[in-house]
């Protein structure tokens, strides 16, 4: 079915707004009169919490259950480590809160902080990738939540298997593989982007590759130093045993696949050059890769490139070559009329132009996004950690951040800004805020 409704993150942090984080219903039915809007805000009990990522309690089919149903959304929050477990199931338009997890718990039984991504595990059970340990030190790893009771039940991994960082991941059952990446160490990412943290271990380099039913790692990548792989999709095809990786700052994509034995490999399939550019934080301004779909089909692959403004289509047919067929820009640093001038670009004969939607000057980058179960609609966010907003983009903390839509070419290929959708999380009642992560009842193709 077509979406309806989004649910969205969106938090207060870095903003000088003392407000709780709060879960966003958008309406997204066309024939609604509230088409667009925000039409319920589910705040949270806590200030400062940094809502990021969210994920079901349910909905795995890759074992073909096809019973599973998505009416509890977890909220882990990156900061605070507090986890939200939320009752969409009752009233989709109005969730509640029906659960909450304290930070002294995640840190006494797991030693684990800083919480991610989410995902449902074949079992039932709930699991939530971390990036650190209480004191803000790196750590990789996963925590394990009751897929009935919510309880928090431990460690995933055994404790010797923790790689230095972690962030995304994402498995394939009847491989019985599970595959993660490296994030950033949070105590140092915490105080902005600082060009001296590089070759000093602050971003991660690995790609980690798990036995998904003995919860041992098995063989881990190194894809460079400072490469800082954060984004890792599998294909959707549930017998399908090769995905991709995007790494932030490298601007490089690696297809990782299934070779004999049961070992795994990578290779290089796209690179997005970096910019030559004055008035910026350095002289070379990376492709920011924040996050990679694969549509339902497997047909496409799409990038968000925060730093230099873009949305990418790539077409799978070959997936050792993905072949760019679409690209739209939606903000960036490097826009015309802006205080970065691009010296030399591999790509692009001049600097974008800035986008109005709705007479609104849309600023940031795109970061999140979530692709209809048809393909033909991309929504992106445009916040991706608060503390780098401010610094990167202090417009958007400023007068909040939206969420868009792209209309996609299914056939041939291509994207379009839709002119005639906008949700302006600049106008919320408490003040402007950040807004993240998206969420569809109906199904999504991250989940």
């Amino acid at each position: 079915p077509r979406e309806e409704v989004a649910y969205v993150t969106c938090t207060y942090r870095e903003t000088c707004i003392d407000q709780p984080d709060f879960l966003a219903t958008v309406d997204l039915n066309p024939r609604s009169p509230y088409y667009g809007q925000v039409i319920h805000r589910l705040p949270m009990p806590n200030l400062k919490d940094e809502l990021h990522s969210s994920g079901w309690s349910a909905g795995c089919t890759c074992l073909d259950n096809i019973t599973a149903k998505r009416n509890k959304l977890i909220l882990p929050c990156l900061i605070s480590s507090r986890i939200y477990v939320v009752d969409v199931g009752s009233q989709c338009r109005a969730p509640k809160l029906c659960k909450m997890i304290e930070p002294v718990d995640v840190f006494w039984k797991c030693n684990k902080g800083y919480l991610c991504v989410v995902h449902s595990l074949p079992n039932g059970d709930v699991l939530i990738s971390n990036m650190g340990d209480p004191a803000g030190n790196g750590k990789g790893g996963f925590i394990v939540l009751d897929g009935e009771t919510f309880e928090l039940k431990g460690n995933w991994e055994n404790e010797c298997e923790a790689p230095p960082t972690g962030y995304d991941f994402w498995y394939q059952p009847r491989h019985n593989v599970l595959i993660s990446t490296a994030g950033l160490v949070p105590k140092r990412a915490g105080c902005g982007f600082n060009p001296n943290d590089l070759k000093k271990g602050v971003f991660g380099r690995r790609l980690n590759v798990w036995n998904l039913s003995c919860r041992t790692l098995t063989q881990c990548f190194d894809l460079g130093e400072d490469s800082l792989p954060l984004s890792v999709k599998f294909l959707h095809n549930p017998d399908a045993a090769e995905g991709y990786v995007s790494c932030a700052l490298s601007g490089v994509v690696y297809r990782f696949y299934k070779c004999e034995a049961n070992n795994w490999s990578v290779e290089e399939v796209i690179r997005i050059p970096a910019k030559d550019v004055t008035g910026w934080i350095m002289p070379k301004m990376p492709a920011f890769t924040v996050d990679l779909i694969i549509s339902m089909d497997d047909k496409y692959l799409y990038l968000s490139n925060w730093l230099h403004g873009d949305i990418r289509q790539y077409e799978l047919s070959r997936t050792c070559k993905p072949r760019l067929v679409g690209q739209v820009f939606v903000g960036g640093s490097i826009l015309r009329g802006g205080p970065v001038t691009v010296c030399r670009d591999e790509e692009l004969k001049c600097q974008p132009d800035p986008l109005v939607i709705k007479c609104k000057r849309v600023y940031g980058g795109p970061s999140k996004m979530q692709l209809s179960l048809d393909g033909k609609r991309l929504y992106v966010t445009n916040s991706f950690y608060s503390t780098w907003d401010k610094q990167f983009y202090p417009n958007v903390v400023k007068e909040g951040s939206v969420m868009l839509q792209i209309d996609v070419d299914t056939e041939k290929g291509g994207l379009t800004v839709n002119k005639n959708f906008l949700v302006d999380f600049g106008k919320e009642p408490n003040g402007p805020c950040l807004a993240h992560d998206i969420r569809f009842p109906c199904g999504d193709s991250t989940s």
